[in-house]
């Protein structure tokens, strides 16, 4: 498991099973924070896509050594 395209396999698909886990728990949830993320700005969107994306190479790495 210590390639980095099985690393970034097995991450990407954790990240969709607990995405998928969280939309059937909680639809209407998600369907109110959706909605709410359509009136944001692209900016403030952009920049927590980009901060989301570094934090999760950050566990990565650390988790990885």
């Amino acid at each position: 498991m210590d390639d980095p395209i099985n690393v970034l396999w097995a991450a990407l698909g954790l990240a969709i099973a607990i995405e998928g886990i969280i939309y059937a728990l909680f639809p209407e949830a998600m369907k109110r924070m959706m909605a709410m993320v359509m009136v944001q700005p692209t900016g403030s969107i952009r920049g927590a896509g980009i901060g989301a994306a570094v934090a999760g190479v950050i566990i990565l790495w650390l988790v990885q050594g």
